[in-house]
């Protein structure tokens, strides 16, 4: 059971709002980085995605991982470090039994090594996208290497291996999941078309509304209510432009109904509403 979840800010990115989100103006937008912290009764506390992480900016110094940082500048303040804000929460990162990773992309497993002990949910596809290819080739996917732990196999449950399950009718047109714990608290959802090994995660705190994390699967609350998906241009450089909109009028329709509180990544009005 999921006894409390709690959303943290660590870091953000600025990038102009038109790459992000059709008809948006060209003006640089600051992107908070979202981070879910669960506190799972039997398991232990699990978090979705970890943020940015100064392990960021080492990765990002030589070139060409460089381009990296400049194509998407970082604002990384003091306190805006995950270990610092699990402090506020009476957690060390040795406290963290399980980081779920909804996609490799940078801002997304920077502080991925700050967690040795923890277990890694992921998706396969993305593992094997991180590790593959030239440095040129990841740099251009938002992919870095660097970040991704040396002994992650030994310590991942992929999502490709897990049985599915149906989802809950509030859910729909999603249809299909894989239970993270075996105990229907955690679903993990394929979200396609943001990049290979893109996943969301379902939770169902007690006597809460089910909170859905999205990831990268829509830039901002905008973007869902109003189907704006970010141009082509964009999802075509990571992804595939089809079924990212497949995957974005899905999130529509499930919003329509309320039922399901939504958490994008990297929507500063959802962080305006939880921290």
């Amino acid at each position: 059971m999921i006894d409390t979840w709690h959303l943290l800010r660590v870091g953000a990115c600025r990038h102009p709002q038109a790459m992000t989100l059709r008809g948006g103006h060209w003006c640089p937008v600051s992107f908070p980085a979202l981070v879910g912290l669960i506190r799972h009764r039997d398991f232990g506390p699990i978090l979705f995605d970890t943020g940015y992480d100064d392990r960021f900016f080492a990765a990002t110094e030589p070139f060409p991982e460089r381009l990296y940082r400049m194509a998407m500048p970082v604002d990384f303040a003091a306190g805006d470090s995950l270990p610092e804000q699990l402090a506020h929460h009476g957690l060390t990162p040795g406290d963290i039994a399980g980081v779920f990773v909804s996609h490799f992309h940078g801002d997304h497993v920077a502080g991925l090594n700050g967690f040795p002990a923890a277990r890694i949910f992921c998706a396969r596809q993305g593992l094997q996208r991180v590790r593959g290819g030239g440095r040129f080739s990841r740099v251009r996917q938002g992919l870095l290497s660097a970040l991704v732990p040396d002994d992650i196999e030994d310590r991942a449950g992929f999502f490709e291996d897990l049985p599915p399950v149906a989802l809950p009718a509030e859910l729909a047109p999603f249809t299909q999941g894989v239970d993270i714990l075996g105990d229907g608290a955690l679903t993990a959802v394929e979200l396609p078309g943001h990049c290979p090994g893109h996943w969301g995660l379902l939770i169902r705190p007690e006597g809460q509304r089910p909170v859905f994390f999205i990831g990268d699967a829509a830039w901002s609350m905008t973007a869902i209510t109003d189907n704006r998906p970010p141009p082509a241009f964009t999802t075509t450089l990571l992804g595939d432009t089809k079924t990212y909109r497949q995957s974005l009028t899905a999130l529509q329709m499930v919003a329509r109904t309320g039922a399901v509180e939504l958490i994008p990544s990297h929507c500063q009005v959802t962080a305006n509403k939880w921290l």
